[in-house]
């Protein structure tokens, strides 16, 4: 009798363990399905299309690529900035602020100022064609190569600027902030202004020489019209030979009277 008891009594606890157990088990069971379900990602409220319903802009390929070698030949401190600028100038029709080639550091400027002859390039190049220019112009595209703002605000202290002003003399004044002397700074401008290909002689109409050297000149204020003349009588010589033109090698040659 004892015996038996025990043994229903064991039955009865066995019986106990097992069915708390299997609740215990679909209890957990349900949980972890449940906390999978919060788990799952939310469904997106867009639509989900397929490649045939999705058209890419003909051009679209083509513009991005120009962009890309654009930035890469440019080298923009400002990338942001100036991406604004480029796409603005290419939507109004202008000429986009991008260097011809991708230019190195120049050893020769008086102060790490930003300013290059591949920028002051692109500069003459968007702004050359006006002759004339409104100063806040300069300014605008000034702020969109990332040049700093001091710099500019020199450049036209110097030259005493206001308004509505000649392109090339701001221009010259940014020739003469790339170098030593006004001999560096005419190299500069032949070299910019020359219709000849890289590496040639960099040849410029000899009145644009003259204007742009005497500017400078009269702006350095130490160098006499004396002296102007002296320069300019001796490089008509070469100006008679060469159609018109002269190039960096006539007034960088040992018989041609210093510049400065």
């Amino acid at each position: 009798m004892w015996r038996e008891s025990s043994n229903i009594g064991r039955n009865q606890t066995s019986s106990y363990y097992v069915d708390n157990t299997l609740k215990h088990s679909f209890s957990n069971k349900t949980t972890a399905k449940q906390k999978s379900n919060d788990l799952k990602m939310p469904q997106p409220d867009e639509p989900y299309y397929c490649s045939q319903q999705i058209q890419i802009p003909p051009a679209l390929p083509d513009i991005l690529k120009q962009f890309t070698k654009a930035a890469i030949r440019t080298q923009p401190k400002d990338v942001l900035g100036w991406s604004a600028a480029y796409f603005r100038a290419l939507a109004n029709g202008e000429t986009p602020p991008v260097k011809e080639r991708l230019e190195m550091p120049v050893a020769t400027q008086k102060t790490d100022t930003g300013l290059t002859p591949g920028l002051l390039r692109i500069l003459n190049k968007q702004l050359g064609p006006r002759k004339t220019v409104d100063l806040n112009i300069i300014e605008e595209k000034w702020k969109d190569l990332a040049l700093p703002k001091e710099q500019f605000d020199e450049l036209v202290r110097i030259g005493g600027f206001g308004g509505t002003i000649e392109w090339l003399r701001y221009f010259a004044l940014g020739c003469s902030a790339l170098g030593e002397n006004i001999t560096d700074a005419m190299k500069t401008v032949c070299e910019i202004l020359t219709a000849d290909p890289d590496g040639g002689p960099s040849r410029i109409p000899f009145p644009l020489f003259k204007d742009l050297y005497t500017y400078l000149a009269k702006v350095d204020g130490e160098i006499s019209q004396e002296h102007i003349n002296e320069v300019t009588s001796h490089l008509q010589y070469y100006v008679d030979k060469q159609e018109g033109y002269v190039q960096p090698r006539n007034f960088t040659s040992p018989d041609c009277p210093k510049l400065s």
